[in-house]
């Protein structure tokens, strides 16, 4: 069945904030913990948000506070957040093909505040009709001032927080993942997919530490999609 026409501006935007919405709160827990950890490792409110605001990327800024200290590892730190967010090549050559509709700046825009969590509702959406700058923007202007906002009251508040893990907040991370995943789901190849990416991640994790684990659960996770889309 080919794909419906768009609809009007204000209705796809509209579209967006209606999807992003549930991912909006489930990352405010995940932003408030990023914004204590800095805090915690010496970090201003002001750097937590210029650091949100720059970098935004959620994996990569947890990975980076995990290595913090003073001086700080610059070719450590630039190398491990390197590692995590080269997915994001991979996540802009999947979308750039379905952007048809968007004018150079708006493409340049969008991307720059890409996520895995827009980027998943972005090929979902895409599946159904014509991936528009209203619905992609909409999603990443508010998904991306969220995260900086909340992190930074993180920041203020880090210290009347305590320990996160109290509240279940560490879980925030993975259950907003495996919630996407749920989302792809098609079967036996995502299956072994899951699997494969989780205990390579797993293993690198225990016996080599972050950031590999990241690029060896990817590189697992790729190479099992091949081989299980092959036997098909």
């Amino acid at each position: 069945m080919d794909p419906s026409p768009p609809k009007s501006i204000f209705r796809e935007a509209g579209d967006g904030l209606r999807d992003i919405f549930p991912l909006v709160i489930s990352c405010v827990p995940i932003a408030l913990l990023f914004g204590a950890l800095g805090a915690s490792k010496g970090l201003s409110p002001t750097e937590v948000a210029l650091m949100s605001t720059l970098v935004f990327a959620g994996g990569a800024q947890f990975a980076a506070i995990e290595i913090w200290k003073s001086p700080a590892p610059i070719f450590l730190l630039a190398f491990s957040t390197l590692l995590i967010n080269v997915r994001h090549v991979l996540m802009s050559a999947s979308l750039t093909p379905k952007t048809g509709l968007f004018a150079p700046w708006q493409r340049f825009l969008g991307f720059a505040v890409l996520a895995d969590e827009n980027w998943a509702l972005s090929e979902a959406r895409a599946r159904l009709t014509p991936l528009t700058p209203a619905y992609f923007l909409a999603m990443g202007a508010v998904f991306w001032a969220n995260w900086v906002i909340f992190s930074t009251i993180g920041a203020f508040g880090g210290s009347l927080l305590g320990d996160p893990r109290r509240f279940g907040a560490d879980f925030a991370f993975p259950a907003v993942f495996i919630g996407l995943i749920a989302g792809f789901w098609k079967g036996r190849t995502t299956a072994i997919t899951v699997a494969a990416s989780g205990a390579a991640s797993a293993l690198a994790y225990v016996t080599i530490g972050a950031p590999w684990h990241v690029a060896c659960g990817a590189i697992a996770g790729i190479v099992a999609a091949f081989l299980a889309a092959e036997t098909e």
